[in-house]
């Protein structure tokens, strides 16, 4: 992890920078549900799954490799590696074109309402994820049920 980065070392503290790290690390939890909601609607349809997120490259890779997202997911834009975070719309441009597809057809979830309304403003099909249910439900107006 990139100390220099951690606003907290400014200064010496009664914990490591590994200790962070690791503290950091153990924080990630997995939301199995939601996760293998998006397998199976990767094994059912012909998609292309891509994930748009703020995080740093330490903890973006870590959570990749733990929870094997690289099994359904085709393609990352991660803040840590492009030098964009969201709300700006370069990141959500630059996934439209790492994913080579038209703005109209994408469904882009997320569980910030303003990332949604910036996405749909870029002419993508936004929905807010609140709950597994209503977010199946959502889906499946897209014709993606399970």
């Amino acid at each position: 992890m990139n100390i220099s980065s951690i606003p907290c070392f400014y200064e010496k503290r009664a914990f490591t920078p590994d200790d962070f790290k690791q503290f950091m690390f153990a924080q990630s939890q997995p939301f199995p549900a939601m996760l293998e909601l998006m397998r199976t609607l990767k094994t059912r349809y012909p998609l292309k799954i891509g994930v748009v997120s703020n995080e740093g490259r330490e903890l973006t890779t870590y959570r990749v490799q733990k929870f094997a997202l690289g099994t359904f997911v085709d393609f990352f834009v991660f803040s840590g590696f492009v030098q964009l975070r969201k709300p700006d719309p370069e990141i959500f441009q630059l996934a439209l074109n790492i994913a080579q597809l038209a703005p109209q057809e994408i469904v882009y979830v997320d569980d910030r309402a303003l990332f949604v309304e910036i996405a749909s403003g870029l002419g993508m099909h936004g929905l807010h994820h609140t709950a597994l249910e209503t977010t199946k439900q959502a889906l499946a107006t897209y014709g993606l049920s399970v």
